[in-house]
């Protein structure tokens, strides 16, 4: 008699949730000196509601308390809020784990050393191209220029390890081996994620999502590259062959979630939507309530509805994928992953004649097509 016939598998216990995320994403603010086109957050302005130092600091506190051990800290920009670096601090005095992801625009040498003489702290660089060319068409003008320069600081600082993190679309999936040589170059670890229809991520995704080639192609390469990270980004790529390493399962409310800078709780961070939120750290019991007692947390921990996927046999592989990518898509949420290896996904999207919007949008009030041009200076770290 095997194992699995007397006890519960590990992803069978987690699809049933767990006393605390092992996923924790914290969006700090809105803000941004940025404005990239598939931001999943829709960030460039500060909501002005976003939770105060001391509600950081005694989240950070709640945080310890329930066990979590390590985040993912974002935005917007996070170092652009000018208390960014006492959460720093209490979070590593308090022995949880911080990975924030950053722009680089504010991470100057006196900065990078400060961060390498942090403990549980690591840092993660968005660059999204293997030139500036290709980088600067989806970050904004001046954004390579400004990521290398702090991955020059952070290598000269001796803090080697760092991630490099990149969203992999049609137009880079193909140098990928050129961002891994520059993440060899500083010592760092690549680290790729899906391009998902979230935030203004919904308004490019059509144009950037890889073509079904690709998709192949990326799955090779992966399976090639294990040292690469990929979280649970492209797990619907697994019935391409063995699973990818990563969590190999949409863990939205069972093991993963987000709170955003006001404190909202969102069942992962690519479902900023009133339809996935389950409460507010702000309520009575904090974010410990939400997480245990949130009853849209509780209906996806125990749903057992039908899908149209269940037939499938690379089901147990992918189990239906994406939930953000099959909402913002207009795709019904028991049905395929819109970029199911097998195209049942897009046959599915020739017949949506609508599609969600996000409830709110912190871009920028006016927007071009043109990249962003960089107006501030290294010398301004941590303004508002």
């Amino acid at each position: 008699m095997s194992r699995s016939d007397n006890y519960p598998t590990l992803s069978e216990e987690m699809q049933h949730g767990l006393a605390a995320p092992i996923c924790l994403t914290w969006e700090l603010t809105y803000g941004c000196n940025l404005s990239c086109i598939h931001c999943l957050s829709s960030s460039g302005r500060r909501d002005p509601n976003e939770l105060s130092t001391q509600e950081a600091l005694n989240l950070v506190d709640e945080f310890r308390a329930m066990g979590i051990f390590y985040i993912n800290v974002g935005g917007g920009e996070p170092t652009m809020r000018k208390d960014f670096r006492e959460i720093l601090y209490r979070a590593s005095e308090v022995g949880i784990g911080v990975k924030f992801s950053t722009n680089g625009y504010f991470i100057d040498d006196n900065f990078a050393r400060e961060l390498a003489s942090l403990d549980y702290t690591d840092v993660q660089i968005s660059l999204d191209g293997f030139d500036q060319a290709s980088n600067d068409a989806i970050r904004g003008a001046g954004s390579y220029e400004r990521a290398i320069a702090a991955m020059e600081s952070l290598s000269s600082a001796g803090k080697t390890g760092f991630k490099i993190s990149t969203t992999v679309n049609r137009h880079n999936a193909d140098r990928l081996d050129d961002l891994l040589s520059l993440a060899n170059h500083y010592n760092a670890q690549l680290r790729v994620t899906r391009l998902r229809p979230s935030g203004r991520g919904a308004l490019v995704w059509n144009d950037l999502r890889l073509e079904p080639s690709q998709q192949r192609s990326l799955f090779e390469w992966l399976s090639e590259n294990p040292g690469v990270l990929t979280g649970d980004s492209f797990f619907h790529l697994s019935p391409f062959g063995d699973p990818l390493p990563g969590l190999n399962m949409c863990g939205a409310g069972k093991v993963v979630c987000l709170v955003d800078p006001v404190g909202d709780v969102y069942a992962c961070p690519f479902t900023i939507h009133e339809s996935f939120r389950a409460g507010t750290v702000r309520s009575s019991g904090g974010f410990k309530a939400v997480w245990s007692d949130s009853p849209y947390f509780k209906s996806l921990r125990q749903d057992k509805s039908p899908t149209s996927c269940s037939d499938c046999s690379a089901y147990q592989s992918c189990q239906g994928g994406c939930m953000a990518a099959k909402y913002f898509t207009g795709l019904e949420l028991h049905g395929p992953d819109p970029e199911c290896v097998f195209g049942r996904g897009e046959t599915n999207l020739k017949f949506v004649t609508s599609r969600p919007t996000p409830d709110l949008s912190h871009s920028r009030r006016v927007r071009t097509a043109k990249p962003v041009v960089l107006r501030r200076h290294a010398s301004e770290p941590f303004a508002t």
